[in-house]
């Protein structure tokens, strides 16, 4: 039976809304967190496990240094305390994506705490406290074979353990308060500050389709005017911004309904389907002391010093938000062009196109639209497409000085995606530079206008605006490497 929902109105008009966002971050080390397996994406399914990382008996883990850096790196740059003695602990549950049965983590002694972001959301700005940044061990990764893709009905399921071990943070925050309306929006924005961050950071790929970027999102309602925080629901692993945003909307208007409706909100983690927009119902959730926590025998405790830490901090790149707001001032940008390159993925491509000679205009307009449409219909990010920020300068250069259009532009790029050399190379492979030479466009312009003796009569009874009809004609005559401008000079020279 479908979930009755309120309208979004309607849920505004009784109840306040009680974010908390759990983010987990697979870092890009080389190995994992305990042990020297490859953290590969892709490989062959259980290729890249050992003895550690699979649980067996006598295997003894060591904490990867890197992986530490990269959490205190990450910590200090959420402005948290970094804590200077902590320990591992296990966690005790039963799943089968684990083959200990518990997961190397940090409880009650994480590696960074108390900190805060900063997101600006439609012109209001909102603090996140963080409570926590802890390391942890990814899992493994099932596969359910059926037609719904999830364990219930599923025939059977496959495990792929590669994944287990890799080094993960989990960032935490405390309850976003306050938020109203603009709740599913913020939750968008501090998911993509942190996308945002960890790029600058260069901690990880931050990939969401591959999982290695994951949005838990915890969400209860209280009636306006109340002091205690309603019962909450967890939708777990949501992985783009888009469903993160929707998830939030969805459950705000599910549990509003069930509250209106006079029952009670079941603490449970919920699931989101992409296809619906909606949540359903996981399993009940647990506290703290349901996983039997203990501290990690065979782990040494974690004691960076605060030498370390400082040297560290000296690493750490310019604050996301203020890289936008000088970028935006010298650019002349607006918040909604930025935010659009922030999501894409692309502000740093368009800060290396400028740097290379192009203009923010043109680097947004290539990046922004037609490498981006590419990398879209190619499922992958527009950071992975094989054409560098440089080689677009170098394209747009062309157009600048008149030897390519913009038309010609794009199969320039087709040249350059499909591996045919860099953007010269594939101009003159292809023969794509515009024909500016008098002889070859005349010809190609008189044959037109003799073509369409009725559109060439309205241009000179002084109708010049039809003249873009034989413009195109030439330009397709010329498979788009005339110089539209001298084209146009032509035809009115011949009949103005």
């Amino acid at each position: 039976m479908n979930d009755e929902i309120l309208d979004f109105d309607e849920v505004l008009e009784s109840y306040e809304p009680a974010l908390g966002l759990e983010v987990h971050v697979e870092l890009n080390t080389a190995s994992k967190m305990f042990c020297g397996c490859s953290t590969a994406f892709g490989d062959e399914p259980n290729s890249n496990t050992c003895p550690v990382c699979l649980g067996l008996p006598g295997a003894l883990p060591v904490v990867n240094r890197k992986a530490v850096e990269s959490a205190i790196r990450i910590g200090l740059a959420l402005n948290c305390q970094i804590a200077p003695w902590g320990r591992f602990a296990r966690k005790n549950y039963f799943y089968p994506d684990m083959t200990k049965n518990f997961q190397t983590s940090q409880y009650d002694e994480p590696i960074a705490h108390d900190g805060w972001v900063e997101i600006d959301v439609e012109g209001e700005t909102f603090r996140v406290e963080i409570e926590r940044a802890h390391m942890e061990e990814d899992a493994g990764k099932l596969t359910h074979a059926g037609s719904s893709g999830r364990i219930h009905g599923a025939e059977y399921s496959l495990i792929d353990y590669n994944r287990a071990g890799t080094p993960l943070i989990e960032i935490v925050s405390r309850p976003v308060l306050g938020a109203g309306a603009k709740a599913p929006a913020v939750a968008r924005a501090y998911v993509a500050h942190l996308r945002e961050m960890m790029r600058a950071l260069d901690v990880s790929d931050v990939r969401m389709e591959q999982g290695s970027l994951r949005c838990d999102a915890n969400l209860s309602l209280a009636p306006i005017g109340s002091t205690t925080l309603g019962t909450r629901t967890e939708t777990k692993n949501v992985n783009s911004l888009r469903s993160v945003e929707r998830a939030v909307t969805f459950e705000m208007r599910r549990q509003a309904a069930v509250l209106a409706g006079g029952g009670s909100v079941v603490q449970e983690t919920r699931h989101f389907d992409e296809a619906t927009g909606t949540t359903r119902s996981g399993r009940p959730k647990s506290d703290a002391d349901d996983y039997r926590y203990f501290a990690e025998p065979d782990l040494v405790p974690v004691a960076p010093s605060a030498q370390w830490v400082e040297e560290l901090r000296a690493t750490l790149p310019e604050p996301p938000a203020e890289r936008r707001r000088r970028l935006a001032s010298e650019w002349g940008f607006d918040e909604i062009a930025m935010t659009t390159l922030v999501n894409l993925g692309a502000l740093g491509l368009v800060e290396d196109t400028v740097a290379a000679g192009a203009s923010p205009q043109a680097a947004r307009k290539w990046w922004g639209t037609e490498l981006a449409r590419r990398s879209n219909e190619a499922g992958i990010g527009v950071d992975e497409l094989t054409i560098t920020p440089a080689q677009v300068a170098e394209v747009q250069r062309m157009v600048d000085e008149g030897k390519l259009t913009d038309k010609l532009a794009r199969q320039v790029f087709d040249g350059v995606l499909a591996g045919e050399g860099d953007p010269a190379e594939v101009v003159a492979s292809r023969g794509l530079e515009v024909v500016s030479d008098d002889g070859a466009l005349a010809a190609a312009v008189d044959d037109v206008i003799a073509a369409n003796p009725d559109v060439a009569d309205k241009i000179r009874d002084g109708k010049h605006q039809a003249a873009g009809a034989l413009i195109g004609q030439v330009m397709k005559a010329m498979r788009g490497s005339a110089d539209a401008a001298r084209v146009r000079e032509l035809i009115m020279e011949r009949l103005a």
